[in-house]
């Protein structure tokens, strides 16, 4: 089997094994269902799921995104520094790519907040991700700009690429949009219409 359908098959079982974990978290609680109930579910072998998550918590917030991240910066860094503006722009049609690539939909996220609403000691782990998330590409943008991570543009830049993020989630799960990618280019399109709206 070529290494492309191996990968493929082992990410979408990744897949399927946060999904019915989330679901069942959601549904019951961590304590509410044992990891062979989970297994005979996404119809795996309790050896099989040791060799994607160390737990049941880890299950639930998902897999492992670092080979995604790294193909981020790469194609991040390879863009150049072209202004301020560009780099929100790139982080947003970035992140859409990702998004695509992983599959993420509006179901997943749903399944996300149902499980982290019913088990809150996630919750903190979840935003700890994404505090190292936003640090990682603040440190991203600083080595493409040729600024310190400290450096005011740096900070709102992330802040305001965080914000993005958040209002499109929300989208995507109030008003059922389906694409995150779309979303994102929406949420920007407006930011940048606030930004340029005159003050009286």
């Amino acid at each position: 089997m070529p290494q492309s359908a191996i990968a493929n098959r082992r990410a979408a079982t990744a897949a399927r094994l946060t999904s019915v974990s989330r679901r069942l978290t959601a549904e019951h609680g961590l304590a509410g269902f044992t990891i062979e109930q989970l297994c005979d579910e996404v119809g795996v072998s309790r050896r099989t799921f040791f060799n994607y998550f160390s737990s049941k918590d880890e299950a639930v917030l998902g897999v492992d995104e670092s080979e995604e991240v790294e193909r981020l910066a790469v194609a991040f860094l390879a863009l150049g520094s072209r202004g301020w503006p560009a780099v929100l722009e790139d982080l947003v049609i970035l992140a859409g790519d990702m998004s695509e690539r992983l599959g993420i939909t509006r179901d997943e996220h749903t399944e996300f907040i149902g499980a982290l609403e019913r088990e809150p000691r996630l919750l903190a782990r979840a935003l700890g991700m994404s505090r190292e998330r936003e640090q990682q590409l603040a440190e991203l943008v600083a080595t493409r700009e040729g600024v310190p991570t400290t450096d005011v543009h740096v900070r709102t830049t992330i802040t305001l690429f965080a914000t993005l993020m958040r209002t499109s989630v929300e989208s995507l799960l109030d008003d059922g949009n389906a694409d995150l990618r779309a979303a994102l280019t929406t949420s920007l399109a407006v930011l940048r219409d606030v930004l340029a709206t005159p003050a009286n």
